[in-house]
């Protein structure tokens, strides 16, 4: 299934984006984002700046740069909340936008040893919580 850029969340900036996410800053060819469902603590994403459906339609050169995006957003939440693993996820069956989750995982927390959860709409924040996260985060992107 290939979605609209017309219909897509990150191509639109729309309200249900922001009703998810808040954006940290740009990055060289993606955007990156800060979970407001925090259940696993520093929960981000990084979404490519073209509505692109699949890494496999980018060039060598641009999929690169959009791992390399990937690995600084990681390395970025690796130093402000030193989660035991950080887990990936690409998943675009609904949304046809290439976009990563990135879920820190944490021994004694949620779904270690397993799969987390998309949206498990349990833990959120207050806007200074958020706000505190994502300058940490902004001081090594």
């Amino acid at each position: 299934m290939f979605s609209d850029p017309k219909d897509c969340l990150y191509c639109q900036n729309n309200e249900t984006l922001h009703n998810l996410m808040i954006e940290i800053k740009p990055l060289s060819v993606s955007r990156a984002f800060l979970f407001k469902e925090q259940t696993y603590r520093g929960r981000c994403l990084v979404a490519y700046n073209g509505h692109v459906n699949d890494l496999n339609e980018l060039s060598d050169e641009e999929r690169n740069a959009f791992m390399a995006d990937v690995a600084t957003m990681t390395r970025a939440m690796q130093r402000v909340f030193n989660p035991e693993k950080i887990n990936y996820g690409a998943y675009s069956d609904k949304l046809s936008h290439l976009h990563f989750h990135l879920a820190p995982k944490y021994v004694d927390g949620p779904d270690y040893g397993g799969t987390f959860q998309m949206n498990p709409g349990k833990v959120y924040l207050s806007d200074e919580e958020y706000q505190d996260m994502i300058n940490k985060l902004k001081m090594f992107l």
